[in-house]
This record gives structure tokens, C-alpha cells and sequence, in this order.
């Protein structure tokens, strides 16, 4: 049993929570020195459900982020098209690659000649961070930025980097980041989801198992938030009649307890009460979130909603809900990538035209949102993270597309907590290896939790005879990018 077991408790169910309100408010206090007492008891006016729906102890230590908006890249884009410049590309553009380094096994064993990256690199802002031109309206953000050239992965291929890169493990079943986030420290809205996924059109390879909450009590799971007029499914009430939905609401609440009543703490039927009850209150709340009527006509062109790229408008409506979302206190949102096409950023074929329109559908909505989010003053508690599972081989694919690359990929992150105009860790001339402070997805994990106010080492959930984490045994917070 780890030393920091007794940190992070196990929630109480809803029985134990009203035996404990049985010894009066002394008895809550006398439990509030120990530890046990959680950190939504603390508040006034809290019912059964929301008490139930924060389960959590709170930061550990003063909080740098209140949000995390996770920008994936599905697919993997290529680091020496984007963010980490080779310029031996180009001067050894058409040799073979077995003759410069050694190759490693890639995913489709296609190895063709060392490929020269078809855009150019340009410095910008006052810190002269070179990015492609790929990216034109990143690229006047990035003195607000921390670009890692150093991620690794452990896995070559698509579904287990996924896995990796969202719950910390290769293997399915483990629970994602953001159930993680969401367990060790709630939601700030009780109307909405502490963990939301927006899904573009393209849910990646490993499907909704990146999302889920794995062992954590399933209340933790993410809700997916589709594109359209009906962003969840079922959230209109069928019912014609006013308060028929109330008292069928009521009816099974009713049946649910009597059952706990009679079995004990089942976590299953703890949850379904929950969500039952949090599916109500959206009703309301949803459909004015993802309405934008409100929005101001230079907010929406700053992000892109006036493109002719249909794709770009709709990362764009994305983007903006995410910033509308932070705004009601949601803890972790996640965007998946547009449906440009159904390689995502995965071009082992076609690379300039497959990059340009995937890089075209994000590249104006993720510079908007990061503006919007500081002109409002929530840059600065928002932590952004821009990445995909692995990066790409500099040389070519067959003639003109990339491999696999889980030995060196370019993320960066901006907002809160983080130094801005930073360039950290390095690849060789290649673009092909890490040589300089690697960073491994534990330790962007760690960093990640370490800003939202929570040590990644303490934060643990009793399973199988061990107390589980989401770095596992692994993971250093980054300081060299931390403000």
C-alpha cells in the first residue's frame, strides 16, 4: 500500500452520506479534521446529487489552471513540417535515409528517400520561434506559447498511442486524463459535465475508450458533445406534458434507492442517479450554451466562422464553445480533430495537400480561441495543450507521404502557468530522434496536473490491489516551460 493511500479517499455514497448528516453538523466537522469530509460538503445549499457529483478533495497545492482545453491533433503531425525546422532536409532532399542514420522499423516498411518539408519556416514574434507555413495564425500567438520539440511515445501504432497519450497506458480499459482531472478536483458547474469532449467528426482510432473513466466510478466518464442542432443525443424531453418528466425522474430515483438500500454501494446505480439528474438539469442549460447569439460579430470572425472552408467554420463553432464552456467552469475539454478526410493528420500518401487541409481547418479557430481567451482575461487559468499521438519520419513514405514517428514529435502548450516564447528540448539534424530533454506523455501528464493544482503522485485510486495513478510509477513535471 502506498504511504499517500489515505490522501486521496474513496467517495462516499449517498447512504453514507446521510448517515453521517444522522450525527449532525458536529459529526461533519469532527470527520472534516480527518480528512474524510469532501470538499463539496463544504458548500452551502448542496443536494444529494451535486455532494455526489464532486467527490473530490480538492488541489493539493494553489492552482496555476482552473481549465484545460486538450487540442488533439489525430494522426500525428509531422515536426519537421510545422514547429522544428531541419534545414539537412532540404540540402539532402532525395537521398537515401540508410545512408545518413540508422532506420528504425516503420509502421508499413516503405522506407523511401529523405523528403525536404514543402513549406517554408519563418521567425515570429519577439522571441523568434520558427514555425511553418502551415500555420500563419499560430504563428502570431507564439509568444504565448511553450513548444516542446522533445515528445516521445512508446507505441508506433494509432490506437495504442492513443490509449497512451489519453489515459497514460498502451492497454485499453484505464481512465482518461481527463476523468482523472474531473475525479481529483470536480466540476465548478452542477448543469453541465466536469469533463466534455467535442467531437469535430473524426473520433480516433481506439474509439470512445480514450474518453472513459476505466476504474474511477463512472460518473467521471466525458460527455461527447456532436457537432449540429442536437449537440447530445436525447437531451429535447419527449414528454408533451409539463411536469410528466419530473415525476417519471422522481419514480426512478425512488426505485434506485430502494435498491441501494437493499444491496449496498453499487457504483453502477450510483451513477445512473447522477446522471439521471444531471441529464435534467441540461435540458436547460445546454441548448443556451451552444447557442451563439450572443457572440459579437467580430468574436465569431476572429475565429473563423466567416471561412469559405466549411471545416475551418466548424472547428471554429468547436473552438468557441470550448471558450464558452471555461466560462461555466468545466474542468477538461477535449476537441477532436474535423473530418477534412479520413486520414486525419495520418498522410502516409499526398503530405502537402493532406497537412495543408488539415492545418487550413484548425489553424485560424485555435489562434482566435487563444486571443479571445486573453483578451477576457482567461488566458491566464486556462491551460491549452496542442498535440498529436506521435510524430512523422523525415524521410519519405513511398514518394510523397510520411511514416510513423513515436521517437520525436512537437507539442506545445500555452495559458496558464506556462512561460510563453519558450522552445524546449531538442531532435537531430533529422528531426528523426530526440538528443535533448526528452519528454515522455507521463511527464506532460504530471506537468498538466501539477498546473491544475494536483501532484500526479498523490492522486490515486485504489484497484487491484494497488493504489493506480494516471503517470503510473513515471512522470516529471516540466519547470523549464513553467512561468
Amino acid at each position: 500500500m502506498s504511504k499517500y493511500h489515505n490522501f486521496m479517499q474513496k467517495p462516499i455514497s449517498r447512504l453514507e452520506m446521510l448517515d453521517i448528516c444522522k450525527g449532525g453538523f458536529g459529526s461533519l466537522a469532527f470527520m472534516s479534521l480527518f480528512g474524510a469530509l469532501p470538499m463539496a460538503c463544504s458548500r452551502s445549499e448542496k443536494s444529494i446529487s451535486d455532494i455526489s457529483s464532486n467527490l473530490n478533495l480538492g488541489p493539493h497545492h494553489l492552482p496555476k489552471a482552473k481549465n484545460i482545453i486538450f487540442l488533439y491533433m489525430d494522426g500525428g503531425v509531422s515536426q519537421v513540417d510545422s514547429f522544428d525546422p531541419k534545414p539537412r532536409l532540404t540540402k539532402e532532399n532525395g537521398q537515401d535515409p540508410r545512408k545518413k542514420f540508422k532506420v528504425d522499423a516503420t509502421q508499413f516498411n516503405n522506407v523511401g528517400k529523405i523528403l525536404k518539408s514543402p513549406w517554408e519556416f519563418k521567425q515570429y514574434g519577439e522571441c523568434g520561434m520558427p514555425v511553418s507555413e502551415l500555420f500563419p495564425h499560430i504563428a502570431t500567438c507564439v509568444d504565448d506559447i511553450a513548444l516542446i520539440r522533445s515528445m516521445t511515445s512508446q507505441f508506433p501504432e494509432h490506437t495504442n498511442a492513443n490509449y497512451f497519450l489519453h489515459t497514460g497506458s498502451g492497454l485499453q480499459g484505464r481512465p482518461s486524463m481527463g476523468s482523472w482531472m474531473t475525479y481529483g478536483l470536480g466540476s465548478e458547474n452542477k448543469d453541465i459535465p466536469g469533463y466534455v469532449v467535442l467531437d469535430g467528426g473524426l473520433i480516433p482510432p481506439g474509439g470512445l475508450d480514450n474518453f472513459k473513466n476505466g476504474f474511477l466510478p463512472a460518473s467521471y466518464q466525458a460527455s461527447i458533445f456532436r457537432p449540429g442542432d442536437q449537440p447530445i443525443a436525447n437531451i429535447n424531453p419527449k414528454e408533451t406534458i409539463k411536469n410528466l418528466q419530473e415525476q417519471k425522474l422522481s419514480f426512478i430515483n425512488q426505485l434506485d434507492k430502494q435498491q441501494l438500500a437493499e444491496i449496498g454501494e453499487v457504483d453502477a446505480v450510483e451513477s445512473a442517479i447522477s446522471n439521471y439528474e444531471l441529464a435534467y438539469k441540461m435540458q436547460s442549460s445546454i441548448p443556451k450554451l451552444t447557442e451563439f447569439k450572443e457572440e459579437t460579430k467580430a468574436t465569431k470572425k476572429l475565429y473563423g466562422f466567416e471561412s469559405d472552408d466549411p471545416y475551418t467554420r466548424g472547428y471554429a463553432a468547436q473552438c468557441l464553445l470550448a471558450r464558452r464552456l471555461v466560462e461555466r467552469g468545466v474542468r477538461f475539454i477535449e476537441l477532436t480533430c474535423p473530418k477534412v478526410s479520413a486520414d486525419r493528420w495520418d498522410q502516409h500518401g499526398n503530405l502537402k495537400e493532406g497537412h495543408e487541409q488539415n492545418a487550413h481547418a484548425v489553424d485560424q479557430p485555435i489562434s482566435g480561441l487563444l486571443k479571445d481567451l486573453k483578451s477576457r482575461g482567461l488566458l491566464e487559468e486556462t491551460l491549452i495543450v496542442w498535440t498529436g499521438e506521435f510524430g512523422r519520419t523525415p524521410f519519405a513514405q513511398g514518394a510523397n507521404g510520411r511514416d510513423h514517428n513515436p521517437s520525436a514529435c512537437s507539442m506545445w502548450m500555452a495559458g496558464a502557468g506556462i512561460k510563453g516564447g519558450t522552445i524546449y528540448g531538442r531532435t537531430d539534424d533529422y528531426g528523426y530522434r530526440v538528443i535533448e530533454n526528452e519528454v515522455t506523455v507521463h511527464d506532460l501528464h504530471a506537468t498538466m496536473m501539477h498546473l491544475a493544482g494536483i501532484n500526479h503522485e498523490h492522486l490515486t485510486f485504489r484497484f487491484g490491489g494497488r493504489d493506480m495513478r494516471l503517470t503510473d510509477v513515471h512522470g516529471q513535471i516540466i519547470k523549464d516551460i513553467l512561468a
